[in-house]
């Protein structure tokens, strides 16, 4: 276990780690050029008047390393459930067990939310993801297709 290893929620001021972060994850999905969020863009949908998106970090020695982002979504057939929109650790600081303890915080903030679940998606290529949440006996759905419309 990492020494100096705390989890905590997202402050304003983490926000260009965390853009650096998200850019680094692009990258890691083979995507770079698709980050498109400005800066002043993230502050202001996570901390401006209506927050749209909540994020813990992990932090080592005072630096920030991963996080994990999420937003509350509706299901008509289930309710409120917590969507994971990302969960990244930094290369260097993979396999030491800080995207268990980010995601065992998502599990506790879901309890006491009263939320009914977590979603969130994961690359068919990517195994070490697939096998990582096959360790919480997620369930993988098969049979949809994910849409997404630019309307700028």
């Amino acid at each position: 276990m990492i020494q100096n290893l705390i989890i905590r929620r997202a402050r304003k001021s983490d926000c260009p780690k965390l853009l650096e972060l998200i850019k680094g994850l692009a990258s890691y999905v083979k995507t770079p050029g698709e980050v498109t969020i400005s800066l002043d863009h993230l502050e202001e949908s996570g901390f401006g008047q209506n927050p749209v998106w909540w994020s813990f970090v992990a932090e080592v020695n005072g630096k920030v390393c991963g996080f994990a982002i999420y937003y509350i979504r509706f299901s008509t057939w289930k309710g409120q459930r917590l969507y994971l929109e990302d969960l990244y650790i930094s290369e260097e600081m993979r396999k030491q067990g800080i995207g268990k303890m980010l995601f065992d915080q998502l599990i506790i903030e879901a309890k006491e939310k009263n939320l009914r679940g977590i979603e969130w998606q994961v690359l068919e290529w990517n195994e070490d993801a697939i096998r990582f949440y096959k360790k919480y006996h997620a369930k993988f759905s098969s049979g949809k297709f994910n849409c997404s419309l630019e309307v700028s």
